[in-house]
This record gives C-alpha cells, structure tokens and sequence, in this order.
C-alpha cells in the first residue's frame, strides 16, 4: 500500500540509524526523499535550521518532525 504523505529523511551514508529508518521506509513502501547532509551543505544548513541541530537522521513526514529513528512514531505518523 502506497503512502501520498510526504516523506524527507536527511541522512549520512555511515549513520545505522538513518539505514534502519530507510530500510523500515522501504519494508513499509514508503517513498521517500533521502538527503544526504554529510556532502549536500545547503540541505544540512535546511536540516539544522528545521531541528535545531546537527544529530542524524532527522525525518519529517507531513509536518511532522522526528530526531533519530523511532519506529513506533513513524509508525503512528504514517499511520502503518
């Protein structure tokens, strides 16, 4: 089942986190858009101005912001 609600995860290519929370987006077929802040310094500056901080991954899904991987809350927000 396809989800329309969109979905932005800024990431970095050495964070497990942000793999688990890709892989869990994928699992659940979420389509998503992956930024990579560790080589993209516009979208770092957006990420850092949106969280307030550097720590990866940061999600947003609709207009809900998540800090880290937190399953049960993407869950909730996508309601999956």
């Amino acid at each position: 089942m396809e989800k329309n609600i969109p979905v932005t995860i800024y990431s970095t290519p050495t964070c497990h986190f942000c793999h688990m929370a890709k892989e869990f987006f994928d699992a659940s077929k979420v389509k998503y858009t992956d930024y990579n802040v560790a080589t993209d310094l516009e979208k770092r500056k957006e990420m850092i101005e949106k969280s307030g901080q550097m720590g990866v991954p940061v999600i947003v899904i609709g207009d809900q912001l998540t800090v880290g991987f937190d399953q049960e809350r993407l869950q909730e927000l996508l309601a999956v």
